[in-house]
């Protein structure tokens, strides 16, 4: 796989995410430039400022002027683990999808997000712990993708060795 030849590095930017609220959403806590990137096809670079308020948050970034669901973020490692509120939050909001068949599972890009995450674990308790929390979301994802993700999850495992 071409990833792995890459070098793995703990990267470090100034964050662009602004609370404008004086109360935080629980799910803002998910809020990642990543997940941004990976949502919009866009590069770290081309992001100016993401601002989180009480329900929405606007991403706003070359090209893209937008507001976001908090429940279209994905769970992260370093914080509180999604509660059963959050979790329900998360199906009713992808019950608003268009398509029926896609209707009781997260974005297709979550699965290449986790798979990133994968990928930049620089050690094997990290990388367990994403695995967990794969375990604790299993149902966002179909069968096939789940399988993919735990693919991903067991030639990270192996590199790591």
């Amino acid at each position: 796989m071409v990833s792995s030849l890459k070098p793995r590095a703990l990267v470090i930017r100034a964050s662009k995410i602004v609370h404008k609220s004086l109360f935080l959403n629980s799910l803002a806590r998910f809020v990642t430039e990543e997940a941004i990137c990976l949502m919009f096809r866009i590069g770290f670079g081309d992001i100016h400022t993401i601002e989180c308020w009480r329900y929405v948050v606007y991403v706003h970034a070359k090209g893209v002027s937008k507001f976001v669901s908090y429940a279209d973020f994905p769970p992260i490692l370093g914080v509180a683990p999604p509660s059963l509120t959050e979790l329900i939050k998360w199906r009713r909001r992808w019950r608003k999808q268009h398509e029926y068949a896609y209707r009781k599972q997260a974005p297709e890009w979550w699965a290449e997000f986790f798979t990133n995450e994968f990928w930049q674990a620089l050690s094997e308790p990290m990388l367990q712990s994403w695995g967990e929390l794969i375990g604790l979301i299993k149902f966002a994802f179909p069968e096939d993708t789940l399988q993919e993700l735990r693919k991903s999850y067991r030639l990270e495992k192996s590199l790591l060795n």
